[in-house]
């Protein structure tokens, strides 16, 4: 239950909102956007060409993992298509990034019998050597009973089974899992893929160590097999894993992000920025996260040039790269343009999957939201679509500390992390027609707060 004092503060927020958008609307600027609007809408559910590039992208270059050569393709590809569009400063930006390579890996099940074992390294992890490892296996639910068994972790595997609750919960034991393990003398560590469903379907992603501690491999196994060894440990059986991996890390390389504009016809040194990220895991296709939120930003602003809604001010789509294994492409960027960050009106973001459109979620200044309020009112041909604050965008949150306010694209999340980087993340997944609701949104969004002839509230 929450404190009567915080219901009372939401309430009287509530209220004031209600009274600044009826304020907003009594200005006549929703009405003055209701036709150019409703054409947006109409033209994005009946695009073909946002959904196609995101099918050929993910079925022509594959995953793109910072540093390899499909995302530099993949980006290739984007530029020259974008200069065909008729896009504006279109270019590539230097971005330096790491350079981790996963090489051969499996995990075989010794003993109480034998099994291959669906695995993937954990990103960043560090190989086990030519020869491999053995050991038998402790399975543990947390941190806290690693603890408390830590006698019997010394030269073992310990795995994780943590059950999914919600992403960044879980999630702690893939970043720390090598850490927590390494400390009680582990020689490697396993962990549950982070994720609610599985149909053997591992799941990989970042991971981190700590220079005090021993640097061991780290892995993730499906849900599947995580059970199966907790049972076989719970009946007394000696459960014992043969791990190899090659993985390495390399030499830093270098990428890009992706940067194009649709000029601002009044105030182009204004700038709204609609961004999702290029760079995917080395796994599946990278087609919800995030190839379907750097087409939607892009098809958003693409849609809006062959509709001729030039607004008041810049949209610029920015596919940043590096944001799976380091957010390189987003704070070179603010180091880049920081003399322009103060002129950064909005910057918008979608990185959760391109699924059923729910609405927006915002971050920034409380005066704003009368404005996003009015705007989602008109966007209600595309479903029962809301504003909430707290916006929980990935890369964008490094311009937030610069002051500039952020906006994340919502959508139905329920099977995003089914799929999250495992290789069943591709196209297959994603449906045409949600794609095109979710340009519609985008696209009206950013335009109108482009286009406003007062300028979005800080």
């Amino acid at each position: 239950m929450r404190p009567l004092f915080w219901s009372l503060g939401t309430s009287i927020l509530v209220v004031m909102g209600s009274m600044r958008a009826a304020t907003f609307e009594a200005e006549g600027v929703p009405d003055a956007y209701r036709h150019s609007v409703d054409r947006i809408i109409e033209a994005a559910r009946a695009n073909q060409i946002g959904f196609d590039r995101l099918s050929y992208l993910c079925d022509q270059f594959g995953p793109r993992f910072s540093g390899s050569p499909n995302l530099e393709a993949a980006i290739d590809w984007i530029l020259e298509t974008m200069r065909r569009d008729g896009l504006a400063q279109v270019r590539g930006e230097p971005v330096r990034v790491p350079r981790w390579v996963r090489g051969r890996e499996s995990l075989s099940l010794l003993e109480p019998r034998s099994r291959v074992c669906p695995m993937l390294g954990l990103g960043g992890s560090v190989g086990t050597g030519a020869g491999g490892l053995e050991g038998e296996v402790l399975v543990v639910g947390d941190f806290d009973e690693l603890k408390q068994n830590a006698e019997k972790a010394r030269g073992r595997v310990v795995l994780f089974n943590a059950p999914f609750t919600e992403y960044r919960q879980t999630v702690q034991f893939r970043s720390r899992g090598a850490i927590e393990a390494a400390r009680v003398g582990a020689i490697a560590s396993l962990i549950r893929s982070v994720g609610p469903f599985s149909m053997q379907t591992p799941h990989t992603g970042a991971m981190s160590y700590e220079e005090s501690v021993p640097k061991i491999p780290h892995a993730a196994v499906t849900a599947e097999d995580a059970d199966m060894m907790q049972r076989m440990q719970e009946r007394g059986d000696r459960v014992v894993v043969r791990l190899s991996m090659e993985a390495r890390t390399e030499a830093d390389g270098q990428s890009r992000n992706v940067v194009a504009e649709w000029p601002g016809r009044e105030m182009p040194g204004e700038i709204v920025l609609v961004s999702g990220h290029i760079d995917s895991w080395d796994v599946g296709q990278g087609a919800m996260d995030d190839g379907g939120g750097c087409l939607a930003a892009w098809e958003a602003v693409r849609l809006l040039k062959e509709l001729n809604l030039r607004p008041r001010r810049t949209l610029r789509v920015v596919l940043w790269t590096n944001e799976e294994n380091g957010m390189g492409g987003v704070k070179q960027y603010r180091e880049r343009h920081a003399d322009e960050l103060p002129r950064h009106v909005l910057a918008m973001e979608s990185d959760t999957g391109i699924f059923e459109p729910e609405g927006f979620s915002f971050t920034g200044s409380e005066k704003a939201m009368p404005y996003f309020e009015a705007v989602v009112g008109l966007l209600q041909s595309l479903g029962p679509l809301r504003m909430r604050w707290g916006a929980g965008v990935s890369d964008i949150m490094h311009l937030l500390q610069e002051g500039v306010p952020v906006m994340g694209l919502d959508v139905d999340r329920e099977k995003y992390f089914w799929y999250h980087h495992t290789e069943a993340d591709t196209i297959d997944k994603l449906s045409r027609e949600e794609f095109n609701r979710c340009v519609a949104g985008y696209a009206a969004m950013a335009f109108v707060v482009a286009d406003m002839p007062a300028r979005l509230p800080r």
